[in-house]
């Protein structure tokens, strides 16, 4: 059995810090690729039963030509990369790996929280610059400092990470308020419309999937809504959000800032008007990306591949 992984940077990390030698336990015949280029994906995967991937897409025409292969993996919980019509005809089975560390990403939201309301790396980096030295007083600041105790958290999406947003924002003393697809009653938490929890918070933090109804559902109307000393965050998806749209309520201070782990084009181009914006820090998709949650992602995927390869197959999308 000849296993490829397509784009196992993703989950090494530039340090190298999580191993796929456990592969080996499976097969002795993989190949690890740090990236594939399109064009090379049919070469490199040429005689391949089995196929993991993260980012590296997998269309209907390349399937064609993998007449080997059997299982696609994706090391990731969104599975658009592949071409689930196409993999079903060809009798491919296609598995994720769900919910793999709802905290993780959570904890970001409060990283790029803290980061817009305590300025810390402002503050660190004007120590480090000497400014402290020569303060004639022990204490400065050079942004206005807030405090999270008795703000409202809206939460756009009640899934396990948006719930896992709520317990920590409820730990800090915030009011939490939250729209959801499918109402549940949680205890602690104020269920809305869209609109409203726009209009009555002062964070907005999205955690809805990306779907034809949700692109944009941040746009220039619901920005309008929104206090002008409110922030948003989006550790989500890019197109959640109308980047131009957003960039505009910056630069006219229609609202007070955002924080932003995901981009509608990953990695973005040097144009991309928020790379500019006034008061929107901009991380490169790291929420999900600590070395404990990598190496779980991996443990999940050779448990997919295993309970494949002894015909109970889990976490199936196709």
């Amino acid at each position: 059995m000849k296993i490829v992984v397509l784009d196992g940077y993703t989950l090494s990390g530039s340090t190298n810090d999580v191993k796929w030698n456990a592969l080996s336990d499976i097969t002795d015949d993989y190949h690890i690729y740090d990236f594939t280029p399109p064009e090379q994906v049919v070469e490199r995967a040429q005689d391949a039963e089995i196929i993991l991937t993260n980012k590296t897409v997998l269309s209907k025409e390349t399937l064609l030509q993998l007449p080997k292969l059997k299982y696609i993996g994706v090391t990731a919980t969104g599975y658009n990369v592949v071409d689930l019509i196409a993999a079903r005809d060809s009798d491919i089975t296609v598995t994720n790996v769900p919910n793999y560390d709802p905290s993780a990403v959570a904890e970001m939201v409060f990283a790029l929280l803290f980061e817009l309301t305590r300025h810390v790396s402002i503050h660190a980096n004007s120590v480090r610059a000497g400014d402290w030295s020569q303060q004639s007083h022990f204490s400065y600041h050079l942004q206005p400092l807030t405090a999270l105790r008795g703000l409202t958290m809206g939460i756009i999406g009640l899934g396990h990470i948006g719930q896992q947003v709520a317990r920590i924002a409820q730990a800090f003393n915030m009011d939490v308020i939250a729209a959801q697809r499918t109402p549940q009653a949680i205890e602690g938490i104020q269920t809305d419309s869209v609109e409203n929890v726009f209009k009555n918070s002062d964070v907005v933090s999205l955690h809805c999937p990306l779907t034809t109804e949700t692109r944009h559902i941040v746009n220039a109307r619901r920005l309008a809504l929104m206090k002008s000393s409110a922030l948003l965050i989006n550790t989500g998806r890019g197109d959640l959000v109308d980047e131009r749209a957003l960039a505009r309520a910056l630069h006219s201070n229609q609202i007070m800032g955002a924080g932003l782990d995901v981009l509608s084009q990953e990695p973005p181009s040097i144009d991309n008007p928020l790379l500019s914006a006034p008061r929107c820090i901009i991380t490169p998709h790291i929420a999900w990306a600590t070395r404990a949650t990598r190496q779980r992602i991996l443990s999940l995927t050779l448990e997919n591949i295993t309970a494949y390869l002894a015909a109970t197959p889990k976490n199936v999308v196709n």
